[in-house]
């Protein structure tokens, strides 16, 4: 496959695409917990163990420039947002599923 441009990125095949996106510790972790309901970011911080505040606001950010969450804030005292799924998250959770399974055949088979 040639080299294509995406966003203002050479990219080298669509794999890489989509691993630079949602790969890393966090961003697969994120996307799971919305795929059933819309979470506020104090929800996330708690559900999340081992995540710092600073990691996961710029997760959320990148998530949300990416396409894959929305952000909805409301205009109250104090501030409350929520985050859930766009379509195009919701589309990419089939292949985090399909990671997230790959990865537990992995521990099973590593299990005494």
């Amino acid at each position: 496959m040639p080299d294509f441009n995406y966003n203002g990125k050479i990219y080298y095949n669509p794999v890489q695409l989509v691993m630079e996106q949602i790969g890393g510790t966090w961003k697969a972790p994120i996307l799971w917990r919305l795929k059933d309901h819309v979470m506020r970011y104090g929800e996330l911080r708690k559900d999340i163990p081992h995540i710092s505040d600073k990691m996961l606001t710029s997760q959320l950010r990148e998530l949300e420039e990416d396409g894959y969450i929305e952000r909805k804030v409301y205009a109250v005292v104090p501030p409350k947002t929520e985050y859930s799924l766009t379509e195009q998250g919701k589309d990419i959770i089939e292949l985090i599923t399909a990671i997230r399974n790959y990865g537990l055949k992995m521990i099973a088979k590593q299990q005494p």
